[in-house]
């Protein structure tokens, strides 16, 4: 068994720079930014065509506001807090739009799903890096 002395270093593993840790979140928002992408155009094919032009169209601003966050992010662009402010506000207000529409049964299930596991975590992302400071960019 070996003891730790209390004026052993504490940081014996390496922790990501703020640098990688930006661009990691920029490429997140990209990505996601970029898999809309497909699904706008699985909207607009299966959706009636009254719903096909506001969900497609919710999508689509959802989708440009993540990609110019997550490239200016990846920048290291302090713009970057207005789109991602924007989009986390539209992700929020989608994830309560599917669960509030949703027929009850699979549908229901799906869309909780969905809001759990994408809209509302990317949401609080995209919420912190709107509110965090330009001082914290840097690095």
């Amino acid at each position: 068994m070996s003891l730790i002395t209390l004026t052993s270093p504490c940081s014996s593993r390496s922790y990501p720079s703020a640098g990688a840790a930006r661009r990691w979140q920029g490429r997140l928002l990209t990505g996601a930014g970029l898999a809309l992408l497909p699904w706008l155009g699985y909207l607009a094919a299966t959706l009636p065509a009254r719903e096909a032009v506001a969900w497609v169209a919710l999508d689509v601003a959802e989708a440009v506001c993540l990609l110019t966050a997550g490239t200016r992010l990846v920048r290291a662009d302090p713009r970057h807090r207005a789109p991602a402010a924007a989009a986390a506000l539209l992700l929020v207000a989608d994830a309560c739009a599917d669960v509030a529409l949703a027929a009850p049964g699979q549908e229901l299930a799906g869309a909780l799903a969905m809001a759990l596991a994408t809209e509302l975590p990317l949401a609080a992302l995209c919420g912190t890096l709107a509110a965090r400071t330009a001082a914290r960019l840097s690095g």
